[in-house]
């Protein structure tokens, strides 16, 4: 079965589920192949508990770009800590890592556009690719309203890159939806997001924003391009 009939197989037995019973379909369809991928963000955050709470036979990770607020890693232990449940941890390759700091420095990212996404690549899209490369669903936190590029998706897709089926189950919550399910179920969240970092990343590249500006700008502030890393918008795509 082809990738486009697969979605479509998908909806036909998924739509009109709530987000717990499409996700439980998906897992005894595809056996040991649903993931999720978590930044520890809000948006994360709510699926994390949806996924634990509900006993879900999902393979939750992150990605640990060792560029990390440390705030990000205490929520990351609040979690474990509340739902007693392991988050598999995926790093880059320390050779890479070790080659672009040794010829670049360790901040070529603010050099140059370039330079950034060769970082991004190093740090995201590959220990991505290598988490994703034995799932055939991967379940995101995108959410409609965080960047222009994002209110367009669909909820099934198709990642050309990553060869893989997205599922963005949260697409179409609002902000206000989103605040409601966390402080109802008591989900642990980033500190951070009380301080001004509504989308948190890499520490060196992510700063506070004003309130009513845009959800990412603060990621890449010093760049006038799209605020994607290349985890969810690539040339392949």
């Amino acid at each position: 079965m082809n990738s486009t009939n697969s979605i479509e197989d998908i909806i036909k037995n998924t739509e009109g589920l709530p987000i717990s019973e499409t996700i439980g379909w998906l897992t005894k369809r595809y056996t040991n192949k649903v993931l999720f991928s978590t930044s520890f963000g809000k948006e994360d955050q709510a699926l994390t508990h949806l996924i634990f709470q509900n006993n879900l036979p999902v393979r939750v990770f992150t990605l640990d770009t060792g560029r990390l607020f440390q705030e990000t890693y205490e929520t990351f232990e609040r979690t474990r800590k509340k739902y007693h449940r392991n988050i598999e941890v995926f790093f880059p390759q320390h050779d890479q890592i070790e080659h672009l700091l040794k010829i670049k420095g360790p901040n070529s990212f603010y050099e140059s556009i370039e330079n950034r996404k060769e970082c991004c690549a190093i740090r995201k899209v590959e220990p991505l690719k290598r988490a994703l490369s034995d799932g055939k669903i991967w379940i995101t936190g995108l959410m409609a309203d965080q960047t222009e590029y994002r209110k367009d998706l669909p909820i099934f897709e198709y990642d050309n890159y990553f060869k893989i089926i997205k599922y963005n189950p949260l697409l179409q919550w609002t902000r206000a939806e989103l605040e409601l399910y966390i402080e109802q179920n008591k989900i642990p969240v980033n500190t951070l997001h009380s301080k001004g970092y509504p989308s948190i990343g890499c520490a060196p590249c992510t700063r506070t924003v004003a309130p009513g500006d845009d959800y990412r700008s603060g990621r890449w502030w010093w760049e006038n391009s799209h605020k994607e890393c290349g985890i969810h918008l690539t040339e392949n795509n």
